[in-house]
């Protein structure tokens, strides 16, 4: 690409090694999770949420288990406002939740601020300024010295409008741009605005270390995490919380090394909204943890309501192949990975482990409310013998001989090829049932009698190209047999039985039984036939007429 020499690296590494990060295995708890939906991820709409649609969304993310939700700016704009004085005067917020309001180091949009909370039982107030150095440079035009002074007026006005409105305040201060300021200045910041508001262990600080823009591989902010985390002063009274944007696709990455390398808090999304390529999304992250065994705190069990309830105020849609919520993305079409799921599943039944270890699922579906038929397997010109044939058994109860899946499997490929469409279960069954189950094309069987004669002695009346004859007394070594033998004898063709199946067709509502036949004629060739009825000796006369019928086809 041309221009490449326009661009280096705008990031700054810790001055002193910050590795310890590296010899954690796995983010073993839950951070504290603080949603900015309503903030974050609104402000980044094309048509922002009504105040009514926030008031729903707010409830719904406390449904969901979030602690905190940061739910506006209230100085910026009258909707924002309004909103918050509507959480507070509904009494719409719960005991056990905490809000977040977001503030500039300006009195004016202060003294706002804490107007809007007058009356508010707790909230966290978040103090920000930027600290990188192209806004330094280039938009505020000052010092390091400058910046320093804007943080510590915001975070003085703080304590005082704190101290004169009634409710428990807690306070977080953001070095905006952090990825782009120098380690050594982050951390001065951050200590001198800890200075004024003095922690205590019952009143800690949060110090946010946001990814504003993504300019890093993940591992540089995990260091950069852990050198202020070592760097900060009173760190045993401080929350160290992490706000990745998703500029780089690194959102999760930043955030699950970050946590690592000392982080206690996440500031995220759902579905990761936010501007130009979005915050971290909260979700991904949850279940992450979770596909290691690891207890989020919020409820994802019902991921498709999460998914919808989010398009629907947000106007925004949920992409298909979006991690664990996204529609496509616990489906297999591909052969090789339906035989796989349907094998594990298989052998989950057998041997009932305690570990989720099914190939190609990190997760089991059904535990954020998925299901095996139409999210897991689903068929169309990809497909293989052994996700058609899973499909076949746990929707209907079709428990098909190995073969005859491989033949079926090539029948359900081609009209799926043919119709250049994925097929839905009640079509793959149709595909079984025309090709296979009660064939009465050419040939069919009557009525069959049968006497226990030297084995058995059957008498049978069949129809032919629409012209019936009797066949009295042939013999068999069993029922099925004999009428093979009466059929062979009418049509003067050779051919035998290879295979025969049966089982009980429990999944449907009525008692019916059903049969398998393979018959190989001549030259070698195999045919497969089904029989479905409420007499097994019915359903296996029938499957050896539908095998033979596909024969003389």
């Amino acid at each position: 690409m041309k221009n490449v020499e326009k661009y280096t690296r705008g990031y700054f590494m810790p001055p002193i090694e910050c590795n310890d990060w590296v010899k954690k295995e796995y983010v073993d708890k839950a951070p504290i999770w603080c949603s900015v939906d309503l903030r974050d991820g609104n402000q980044a709409l094309v048509i922002p949420m009504s105040l009514e649609q926030k008031l729903e969304f707010f409830t719904y993310l406390c449904k969901l288990g979030f602690k905190e939700i940061e739910v506006g700016f209230p100085a910026a704009s009258e909707t924002e406002y309004d909103f918050l004085r509507a959480l507070i005067e509904r009494n719409l917020i719960p005991d056990d939740v905490t809000i977040q309001v977001l503030t500039q180091s300006r009195e004016h949009i202060i003294a706002k601020t804490f107007e809007a909370l007058r009356g508010v039982k707790k909230a966290i107030v978040h103090l920000y300024n930027s600290t990188s150095v192209s806004q330094r440079e280039q938009v505020f035009r000052k010092s390091k010295e400058e910046i320093i002074e804007i943080a510590k007026f915001g975070a003085k006005l703080f304590n005082e409008y704190a101290a004169k409105t009634e409710g428990d305040f807690y306070f977080e201060y953001s070095p905006e741009s952090f990825t782009g300021t120098e380690m050594e200045f982050a951390r001065d910041i951050c200590n001198e605005v800890i200075k004024i508001w003095k922690p205590t262990p019952n009143k800690k600080v949060i110090i946010n270390l946001p990814v504003t823009v993504s300019m890093s591989m993940p591992h540089v902010y995990a260091s950069q995490v852990e050198y202020m985390c070592k760097s900060l002063i009173d760190r045993e009274n401080l929350i160290i919380s992490l706000h990745p944007h998703n500029d780089r696709g690194c959102a999760i990455a930043d955030s699950e090394l970050g946590l690592l390398a000392g982080g206690d808090r996440i500031e995220g999304t759902l579905f990761g909204n936010g501007e130009r390529t979005g915050n971290v999304d909260i979700i991904t992250l949850a279940l992450n943890m979770y596909s290691h065994g690891v207890d989020p705190k919020l409820d994802f069990t019902d991921i498709l309501s999460v998914a919808g309830e989010y398009e629907k105020v947000t106007g925004m849609k949920v992409n298909e192949r979006q991690p664990y919520a996204g529609r496509l993305v616990f489906a297999a079409f591909s052969g090789s990975h339906q035989d796989a799921i349907a094998k594990g599943m298989k052998w989950r039944e057998e041997k009932k482990p305690k570990h989720w270890t099914v190939p190609y699922l990190p997760i089991d579906p059904k535990d954020v409310g998925r299901e095996y038929e139409g999210d897991v397997i689903r068929i169309n010109s990809q497909s293989g013998k052994g996700g058609i044939g899973y499909l076949m058994e746990q929707r209907f109860g079709i428990v098909m001989p190995a073969k005859m899946r491989e033949s079926f499997g090539y029948a359900v490929k081609s009209v799926s090829d043919k119709a250049h469409k994925e097929l839905q279960a009640e079509e793959v069954y149709k595909v079984f049932e025309e090709n296979y189950v009660n064939i009465a094309t050419k040939l069919k069987v009557k009525e069959h009698h049968y006497k226990q004669i030297d084995g058995i002695q059957a008498s049978i009346i069949i129809e032919y190209d629409g012209k019936k004859s009797e066949i009295a007394d042939v013999q068999g070594n069993g029922r099925l047999d004999a009428v093979s033998n009466a059929i062979k004898k009418l049509l003067s063709c050779e051919y035998h039985i290879v295979e025969y199946h049966e089982h009980a067709l429990s999944r449907t509502s009525k008692s019916q039984a059903v049969a398998y036949v393979c018959v190989e004629d001549a030259s070698g060739k195999k045919y497969w036939g089904a029989g479905i009825h409420n007499d097994i000796i019915e359903a296996s006369v029938k499957a050896l007429v539908s095998s033979i019928n596909n024969m003389l086809a």
